[in-house]
């Protein structure tokens, strides 16, 4: 028999208003991603917290390591096509 620890864990992802980035809330155990759906909104939208719900089951998440961060990003930083210091930026903007 299937219990609960056997479903898929699901990650959930929460907007707060429209026009703002979903951000991460928790995580839940689902059978499929409509029931993850559902189990998401009565946890983690109760009292109207939020405007919009993702839920992405955990094993389809790829994520970068902390320890490769060096050959990730470090890169990035001898292309200064990507770095406005070289420009000249009008006073009327505050930031960029």
């Amino acid at each position: 028999m299937q219990t609960e620890r056997d479903w898929p864990l699901f990650e959930i992802f929460v907007r707060a208003r429209a026009g703002l980035d979903h951000k991460h809330v928790g995580s839940l155990h689902a059978a499929d991603a409509a029931m993850a759906l559902e189990h998401a909104r009565d946890l983690y939208t109760r009292r109207e917290e939020g405007v919009s719900l993702w839920v992405v089951r955990s094993s389809d998440i790829t994520a970068s390591d902390p320890a490769d961060s060096e050959s990730l990003f470090e890169p990035a930083r001898d292309k200064i096509y990507r770095h406005p210091t070289f420009y000249a930026i009008p006073d009327e903007v505050k930031t960029l």
